[in-house]
């Protein structure tokens, strides 16, 4: 039975995973870097440690000085929320060697899921569809080029231990591959510590869907439905919703089977979101696998009624389900809003100290914020501020709920992309279900 969790991340997904591990009476321990010692979370935990420097691979990437705390504090599991450590092999590894539960998937399987080639390998063999594209890891322009011409372009580089849109670039010609090709290998392996590259086809006006998935260590495995995740700036989600309306119940049936079937290839356990890429004829193509809980969990969590972060604590304990799939069932819409720290014209990353923060209240209306008035938004690390999310009974009621609650949001100090997040609730297309992956650029950045 875990009594006792350290969680290795910071800012709203902590603070969420602190509301949980409260309920469920299990006791909490935060790890801060120099830079994160007056966050909210840091005071909700029961305990907290310092990390030191600010610097990501000092402080939250640090797997050494992690598990130091860990067995220091006699934390029974680690939590490693998303983003940083959650997906990375050697950390669920390292926490196996000191006994201590990783509250994620097998080491393994993390492996095989954080490398997208080996991932397409697996859809390919398991009959589920992949976006045409290459085979193995392409290790240099030359051969990139090739390969695009035999795709022919547009196409879409992209880094194989990737995510969050980091080493991803749209390319229409030979000359700008060669200029990107290298510099997003660079940056990968800056991210990631691997620079393959892998290159797929461009699906034009595609929608990006996501199925959440919950599988137990005794072969049990059920669906939450589908998340809608199309609306993305610099290929980084910004605006999710559930359910999607843009898709038919039909193809939505086929991705869930699908979904299942993939977790089961894996013997996967634990909480995981397939992502797939779906074209204007409702063709659906494996995209990726996130083998940790996602930044817009609480939609499903809205329209669901099921804590996904209970269920990992659950599983990771080694409890059998307790959800069948045919009870579990969606009421209503949801809708979550991520607002940043960046410049609304440019998306670029905005530090600086929150002077002024009013966030709406209401039925329905809830918030993870990583930030509060007075903190300082750093360089150092993601400049997410926090997520609004929104609950109604339709996607009509949801939305002038949204419209509401963002003309009562207002933070100084910094530029935000709240504006923008204005816009693209105002649009016509936006209303109508006109959702693609292309929608920022097409009607925003035009």
């Amino acid at each position: 039975m875990i009594k006792k969790i350290l969680i290795a991340n910071r800012g709203e997904i902590a603070e969420r995973i602190i509301r949980t591990c409260k309920k469920l009476a299990i006791e909490t321990v935060a790890i801060y870097s120099e830079v994160d010692e007056g966050l909210n979370y840091v005071q909700m935990a029961d305990e907290a440690y310092s990390l030191g420097e600010a610097s990501v691979n000092e402080s939250y990437l640090n797997i050494e000085k992690i598990i130091m705390i860990a067995k220091k504090a006699k934390v029974d599991a680690i939590h490693p929320g998303y983003g940083f450590l959650s997906e990375n092999g050697d950390f669920a590894y390292a926490c196996e060697r000191e006994e201590i539960i990783f509250i994620g998937p097998k080491a393994d399987v993390l492996e095989k899921m954080g490398d997208k080639i080996f991932a397409r390998k697996l859809m390919k063999d398991n009959d589920i569809p992949i976006i045409p594209g290459s085979v193995g890891r392409v290790n240099n322009v030359t051969e990139a080029i090739d390969i695009a011409n035999e795709l022919n372009y547009p196409v879409m580089l992209k880094a194989s231990a990737g995510g969050g849109g980091i080493g991803m670039e749209i390319v229409h010609t030979d000359e700008a591959l060669e200029k990107v090709f290298e510099n997003n290998a660079k940056r990968a392996e800056m991210f990631f510590g691997e620079s393959s590259m892998f290159i797929e086809k461009l699906i034009p006006n595609a929608r990006h869907i996501e199925v959440q998935i919950l599988a137990d260590k005794h072969g049990h495995v059920v669906h939450l439905f589908e998340r809608e995740c199309s609306i993305q700036r610099r290929n980084q989600k910004i605006v999710e919703e559930a359910p999607s309306l843009s898709i038919s119940q039909k193809i939505k049936e086929k991705m869930f089977q699908a979904s299942l079937e993939i977790a089961k290839a894996l013997q996967y356990t634990g909480v995981g979101t397939i992502e797939f890429l779906v074209d204007e004829e409702e063709n659906f193509f494996f995209l990726e696998m996130n083998t940790r809980i996602q930044v817009e969990h609480p939609v499903t969590e809205e329209i669901t009624g099921v804590d996904i972060v209970k269920q990992q604590i659950d599983i990771a304990s080694g409890k059998p389900l307790q959800l069948q799939q045919k009870d579990i069932s969606q009421k209503g819409h949801a809708v979550e809003m991520r607002i940043y720290a960046e410049h609304p014209e440019t998306f670029f990353p905005s530090p600086g100290k929150i002077t002024k923060m009013k966030i709406p209240g209401g039925q329905n209306i809830r918030h993870e914020l990583t930030y509060q008035e007075g903190d300082e938004v750093t360089h150092f690390y993601d400049p997410m501020i926090g997520k609004l999310i929104v609950h109604g009974k339709t996607r009509e009621d949801t939305l002038l709920k949204l419209r509401e609650s963002l003309q009562e949001y207002e933070i100084e100090g910094i530029h935000t992309n709240i504006s923008v997040l204005k816009f693209i609730i105002e649009h016509e297309d936006f209303n109508q279900g006109h959702i693609f992956t292309n929608f920022i650029t097409k009607n925003y950045l035009s």
